[in-house]
């Protein structure tokens, strides 16, 4: 059991790195992505976006926990909710109990206050996937989420929501379409061109505001340390 406890808070460590060690390269990187987002939107207000990827295992749950953080640290309200009702992991990361959450709000179990969880850092809420439902799509379009998401941004400066890929599902051109940017994550050597277009082409379609992309797990070359975020 202890060796599991150690491993479990090593891999906290690795993910959010931007809360543990706020000095290092890598949080600094972090810290550039929430400035050319705020640059990106200077000419209107952004107090909801989401963060997807192309494919899966690019670093998209990886990039939004840690610019939460980022955010939450500038002293900005938010309200990070994991929306990848498919592949959840915000629950692994923060170490939460995912038998209540978004999909729950969704159904009409439970309103938003009671699902929200604190996190060990200030101005940072959680709100986890919840169960996994059979429709994640439909409720992600429902009239519901609107309402849901117009109540949060009565709380908080900024929500950010982790969504499912672009390319495997439609949920993140739903989600899209009431946010207001979107920041695609893409990984090198992993994502190819054609895909990162399409993506954009597909959020294009639903009309949604792009604000930039995010390319992960570059090597910094001629330098004395080595960093995984750019943007």
């Amino acid at each position: 059991m202890r060796s599991r406890r150690k491993k479990l808070s090593n891999n906290k460590a690795r993910t959010l790195i931007a809360q543990i060690n706020p000095r290092s390269p890598i949080s600094e990187q972090y810290r550039t992505i929430r400035t050319n987002l705020q640059f990106a939107s200077v000419d209107q207000d952004l107090n909801s976006m989401m963060v997807t990827s192309a494919g899966p295992s690019e670093g998209k749950s990886l990039t939004t926990s840690n610019m939460a953080v980022t955010f939450a640290q500038q002293e900005k309200k938010v309200l990070l909710i994991d929306a990848d009702m498919r592949k959840p992991t915000l629950h692994y990361t923060f170490r939460l109990d995912n038998s209540i959450g978004l999909s729950s709000v969704l159904i009409g179990d439970y309103s938003l206050d009671q699902v929200v969880r604190r996190s060990d850092l200030d101005n940072l809420d959680l709100i986890p996937s919840g169960p996994i439902p059979p429709n994640p799509s439909e409720l992600l379009g429902s009239k519901a989420m609107k309402n849901f998401l117009e109540i949060a941004k009565n709380y908080y400066d900024l929500v950010i929501f982790d969504t499912a890929p672009v390319l495997a599902v439609t949920d993140g051109q739903i989600l899209s379409s009431l946010c207001d940017g979107v920041l695609l994550v893409t990984r090198s050597k992993q994502t190819e061109i054609d895909a990162g277009k399409k993506a954009v082409e597909l959020l294009n379609q639903v009309q949604a505001n792009v604000l930039g992309a995010v390319l992960n797990d570059v090597e910094a070359k001629n330098s004395n340390y080595y960093y995984y975020y750019g943007s």
